[in-house]
């Protein structure tokens, strides 16, 4: 387990403030992207932006809860991997890309077919396999959940995951106290809204009136594990969390982590028992929720994460 050398800037020393700094004041670039609408064996389908580049090894991007393209670290990302050579592509989970998906199902913390199917698709396309992926706090357990499953047998040669909720169950309640309400009531807002224009077009096999629900134990127990084959959020958080899976990732894995972050606690972090020897922690004290804001004035910020991702992705070592 490695300490992480990151210091928050000076002006952002709460774990809130580095959280929403991002989110509210980050400059999202301009990218040229390349749409693909990928049809899925089960006849839905997910929406896919590649980078114009045609070479460099392909790096899979995938969003957290609610998240996209728009999201703080996303297209920033995205164009720190242009730069550095890479040919990055980004995979936005069903429902999630401005159109509702064809199936009731949606997506979820622990569903990983989806990846593999992406995975795989993008190997047919490029003949080659996919070289990496980042995953940030829901993209980052389903990713970390994908690599245990499959073990030796995973396509990946490197793979990033960045303020993920490793135990699902603590991760609800901890959104249940404190200040982390808000953030609770901002992502489930969007996910009751975006379960009423999706079945305001389709008949939900649900009873629910999703707008009674305060928090997201609730959705999860009667939206999300239903939808999903799951008996209740009990079931769903229980398989779904990836703490579980880290022991059995054979890909060259790095973790990043703080341990303040609001949307989890402190004891979420796995410890270094919990890890296999081909992943790597960087845990710190402070850093918020995909923040990890450093730099000397507040014009010119320094995204310690996006460095140490670029880092990795880059080192040509064994």
């Amino acid at each position: 387990m490695t300490a992480a050398a990151f210091k928050p800037a000076w002006w952002l020393p709460s774990p809130h403030l580095q959280t929403l700094w991002p989110v509210l004041f980050r400059r999202r670039p301009r990218l040229r992207l390349q749409k693909e609408r990928v049809e899925l064996r089960d006849g839905d389908f997910i929406d896919l932006y590649w980078s114009r580049r045609e070479q460099g090894a392909v790096v899979l991007v995938l969003h957290g809860l609610e998240g996209s393209l728009h999201s703080h670290y996303a297209a920033a990302l995205m164009r720190a991997l242009e730069r550095h050579g890479f040919r990055p592509v980004f995979m936005y989970f069903r429902g999630c890309s401005g159109e509702p998906n064809r199936l009731p199902r949606s997506y979820h913390s622990g569903d990983t077919g989806d990846i593999a199917e992406v995975a795989e698709h993008i190997g047919l396309r490029t003949q080659a396999p996919v070289y990496a992926a980042v995953g940030f706090s829901l993209g980052g357990n389903a990713l970390l959940k994908w690599l245990g499953e499959t073990g030796d047998a995973n396509p990946l040669n490197r793979a990033v995951a960045v303020s993920v909720p490793y135990d699902l169950d603590s991760a609800a309640r901890r959104m249940q106290s404190g200040m982390s309400r808000l953030y609770q009531d901002y992502l489930l807002a969007s996910l009751k809204r975006h379960y009423k224009q999706k079945f305001s077009r389709m008949v939900s096999p649900l009873d629910v009136n999703v707008d009674e629900f305060t928090s997201f134990r609730d959705f999860d127990d009667a939206v999300t594990a239903p939808l999903h084959g799951f008996d209740g959020a009990e079931q769903y958080y229980r398989e779904s969390s990836s703490r579980q899976y880290l022991k059995a990732i054979r890909v060259r894995t790095r973790l990043i982590h703080a341990l303040d972050d609001p949307f989890m606690f402190a004891d979420t972090a796995p410890r270094r028992h919990e890890l296999s020897a081909s992943t790597e922690l960087l845990l710190g004290p402070y850093g918020g929720h995909v923040g990890f804001v450093a730099g000397r004035w507040p014009w010119r910020p320094v995204y310690w994460y996006e460095h140490r991702i670029i880092e990795f992705l880059s080192d040509d070592s064994a």
